[in-house]
């Protein structure tokens, strides 16, 4: 099992080197194509794309994972949350959904 590892390491490292690329070449891409034209700011070279990336993933994209509050709510906790808000708003509890909803 170790010696697996050992092999498909660094394939896993070169995909994901390959990956970064081609999202940096295709923000670099992208951006020359449409952003100097429409808006008239400067091109950007390739690294300045990856930085864009790494900025736009740290600022919108969080860590990629279900972890960062992208939990998935369980129906009863779906439940409690609008029987709460309706709570707050003023709005009767018991008397359900409203047709438009």
């Amino acid at each position: 099992m170790r010696r697996k590892w050992i092999l498909l390491a660094p394939l896993v490292i070169g995909g994901f080197g390959l990956f970064i690329a081609i999202g940096g070449a295709v923000v670099q891409l992208l951006w020359n194509w449409l952003l100097p034209p429409l808006f008239g700011w400067p091109q950007v070279t390739f690294w300045q794309a990856l930085g864009l990336l790494a900025l736009c993933r740290i600022l919108f994209g969080g860590s990629g994972g279900r972890a960062m509050g992208h939990a998935r709510w369980k129906a009863e906790d779906k439940a409690r949350f609008r029987m709460r808000m309706r709570e707050r708003l003023g709005m009767d509890p018991s008397a359900g959904e409203s047709p438009g909803q």
